[in-house]
């Protein structure tokens, strides 16, 4: 069963990260490549060193767009390596998103094992919503997806609000959609709700972005748009893949 698991993740992730990759070259890429320029213009220039955003943490994890340290830039990391514009940027970005990938499908392929649920990409699908969900929307309403040169807050508060909202929302559609009980809808919708009301962490940075209003919004909304297709593609191959697998073992069986 194990073995079956790992199979059915691989097979999710690799299939999951060549989607998001191919959208993320066509439809994010292009709006980085735009707002890269606006970096180097202004006095946000002197703040902001060169940023890769075509990273799987800057889209599907939009929390972790930027590495800035303390007060929203990290002045010492201004040289820090980064994938050089072109086939190795484009590599390094399908690298990262196949890591993710295979990591969010062994998360998903935990989580229908842990509610006992035979897998299906019915089943799937479902489970991969509530991913998307907990995940990607719910921090995106307080850290929606940034392009370069836009301010934002140091990363260690953006990273544990990420992390606080991503649990906070996992288990809060657990008691609601699983325990299906008034009190544990209610403990579920506090949940969701607590660390919206909270707040996430804002930027200090008083300098104002030079990135064009429309030009973020353009790439916020595609980028969620992408975290949703790269879970339901998850949700949807590992319920294909584990029905594979097993009919193959079946087979094999009754050789």
């Amino acid at each position: 069963m194990i073995i079956r698991l790992l199979s059915a993740a691989l097979v999710a992730g690799f299939l999951a990260s060549v989607v998001a990759t191919g959208l993320q070259l066509t439809l994010t890429s292009p709006l980085i490549l735009q707002a890269e320029t606006y970096e180097g213009e202004g006095a946000h220039a002197a703040l902001a060193p060169s940023r890769d955003e075509t990273s799987f943490a800057a889209l599907i994890i939009p929390a972790h767009a930027h590495a800035h340290g303390e007060g929203g830039h990290d002045h010492g990391k201004a040289d820090a390596w980064q994938p050089a514009p072109g086939l190795q940027r484009m590599a390094f970005t399908g690298l990262a998103t196949l890591v993710g990938g295979v990591g969010y499908a062994l998360l998903l392929a935990a989580v229908m094992l842990a509610l006992r649920r035979e897998p299906t990409p019915e089943g799937g699908l479902v489970v991969g919503i509530a991913g998307f969900l907990a995940v990607v929307l719910a921090p995106a309403i307080g850290l929606p997806p940034e392009l370069p040169g836009m301010g934002a807050a140091p990363l260690v508060l953006r990273q544990s609000w990420w992390l606080m909202t991503v649990v906070a929302t996992g288990l809060g559609l657990y008691l609601i959609a699983v325990r299906r009980v008034p009190l544990t809808i209610l403990g579920g919708l506090v949940l969701i709700v607590a660390p919206h009301l909270a707040g996430a962490p804002q930027s200090i940075d008083t300098v104002s972005s030079q990135v064009p209003p429309a030009t973020a919004a353009q790439f916020a909304a595609r980028a969620l748009a992408i975290g949703f297709v790269f879970w339901a593609v998850i949700g949807l191959a590992y319920g294909w893949a584990w029905g594979l697998f097993g009919r193959e073992a079946g087979a094999r069986a009754n050789a």
